[in-house]
């Protein structure tokens, strides 16, 4: 397997591989979820690290644990947290579906997972494994999250999560089924002439119902990126 580091600041690295590696969508959901340094967090389906190592690049919560069930992502990870000689990030190699030991259990403030974007069976799957448990829910479903999230979140914590337009119901049907009640809602898009192709969704456990609906984010502005995108990549660049 070949490792690339990715330079997230003059200090932080990802290592990225062709079977774990990372896109817009995991800058996005990190500044999304508005996590504070106070914060205790859980990463479901960390893959190589990027969204809790986006997260040391400015004032980090004070611990997150980052779970993937492949050992080959909680490598990278590890590889990642060595060469940036960050503190914090606590690897756990698990599945994310049973809690693991000392897990902690009703104590979190905010879960974050940026999910397998396709139902199981649907569209074609690849061949190579790690890419076939990223892209399809093959060995967890978005209802697998919301319940595991329900265990780790303390009362009024929040979930944070990104996924494709056309699995919004799924989401939301998920999350309410876990008593994690959808408060924020973002659509993405390329730029205004274009449908959205992500959406970035909080849910607060046990919360009242009550949704806000946020302006639509885009990603570029004629041929360059877009003031925000360009906010969010850079935040706590030195």
């Amino acid at each position: 397997m070949e490792y690339k580091f990715e330079k997230l600041t003059e200090k932080i690295y990802v290592c990225a591989s062709s079977d774990h590696r990372f896109g817009t969508d995991a800058f996005l959901l990190a500044d999304f979820s508005h996590y504070r340094q106070k914060d205790k967090v859980c990463d479901l389906g960390t893959g190589c690290g990027i969204i809790p190592l986006i997260m040391q690049k400015n004032r980090p919560p004070q611990i997150i644990y980052a779970v993937d069930i492949q050992e080959s992502a909680i490598e990278q990870l590890k590889l990642g947290i060595e060469k940036s000689s960050v503190s914090g990030i606590v690897p756990i190699c698990a599945d994310l579906k049973e809690l693991w030991l000392n897990a902690p259990s009703g104590q979190l403030d905010l879960v974050t997972c940026n999910p397998p974007y396709k139902a199981c069976n649907a569209g074609y799957e690849s061949t190579l494994t790690a890419q076939r448990i990223a892209r399809h829910e093959v060995l967890c479903t978005i209802d697998d999250v919301c319940r595991t999230a329900e265990k780790l979140l303390k009362f009024g914590g929040r979930l944070c999560i990104c996924n494709r337009p056309e699995r919004l119901s799924d989401v939301i049907s998920a999350m309410k089924a876990h008593n994690i009640e959808p408060k924020r809602l973002r659509f993405v898009s390329k730029n205004p002439e274009t449908s959205p192709w992500l959406f970035l969704i909080e849910g607060k456990k046990g919360s009242k119902s009550f949704m806000q609906i946020e302006t639509q984010l885009y990603i570029r502005d004629g041929e360059n990126f877009s003031d925000e995108l360009q906010r969010i990549y850079s935040t706590g660049k030195e």
